[in-house]
């Protein structure tokens, strides 16, 4: 059993609970006018940085586990982040979906809630507590459950990010329409992390409408600059950040200027 697998026969267990229990939402939240992840991204003149709420990891253990996600997020929001993710799963990473519904309340950036999906009561409870994006990860799912879940969760107005992490995941990522992929560069079965992941991959999209979002892995401006060199335009940062002292310079520090031709 790899680590993924594990993590996976959980949610089941977890999704089996929460259709047993119904909706049990909290209450609605107030309208905000929240910006498009993916235009944002594509428009921006710099890297754009996807700041990561993450308390704890299966391979690092505890990171930052008494983190403040509402501080965190407004930290992140008042020093450029472009986007939000809040880890959600609680058993392996000590988030939980009530983090997701303060930072809603607390920033006006598009907020991932950052989970193992594996169906469409997860979307609708994610959608509920606030999140403007979903994670989808090709490696956990059957084509055509991840197929239908993105249908899905695009019908419901969700943006979604599908993470691949090797050439046939991103064919698969391609095929179901996907416009916005994440590589991740750490590898889900091992946890190893290897930046070389993202240059192997984005040398195979040459769509310029495909927006790609580098993951795990970013420490330092030459870590971002390498990645942005291979097409990359964003990066979905968590461990730097959260055991950074100084958020505001590790954020100007990651959003190097973009110089390849933009989309737009």
């Amino acid at each position: 059993m790899t680590i993924l697998d594990t993590i996976l026969k959980e949610k089941e267990k977890e999704v089996a609970l929460l259709k047993e229990q119904g909706e049990n939402y909290p209450e609605a939240l107030p309208k905000k006018k929240i910006p498009s992840f993916y235009e944002t991204f594509q428009q921006s003149k710099t890297m754009s940085i996807i700041s990561e709420i993450k308390r704890a990891s299966p391979s690092k253990g505890d990171i930052n586990a008494g983190v403040d996600p509402v501080e965190q997020a407004k930290l992140y929001e008042e020093n450029g982040a472009g986007a939000i993710s809040v880890l959600t799963d609680q058993a392996f990473f000590k988030g939980t979906m009530d983090d997701l519904y303060a930072v809603r309340q607390a920033v006006s950036l598009p907020i991932l809630c950052k989970d193992f999906v594996i169906d469409r009561v997860q979307i609708d409870r994610a959608k509920a507590y606030g999140a403007n994006i979903i994670l989808l990860i090709v490696a956990a799912l059957p084509k055509e459950q991840l197929k239908s879940l993105y249908d899905y969760a695009r019908s419901r107005d969700l943006e979604v990010l599908v993470e691949v992490h090797n050439e046939m995941e991103l064919i698969v990522a391609r095929e179901i329409g996907a416009n916005i992929i994440g590589i991740n560069n750490r590898d889900l079965k091992t946890f190893q992390v290897s930046l070389e992941t993202t240059e192997c991959l984005a040398d195979l999209v040459e769509d310029p409408s495909i927006l790609l979002i580098s993951e795990s892995g970013i420490q330092t401006r030459k870590d971002a600059e390498k990645v942005r060199d291979s097409g990359a335009k964003g990066l979905l940062v968590g461990e730097t950040l959260m055991r950074s002292g100084d958020i505001k310079k590790t954020i100007e520090d990651l959003k190097v200027p973009y110089s390849l031709p933009s989309a737009y």
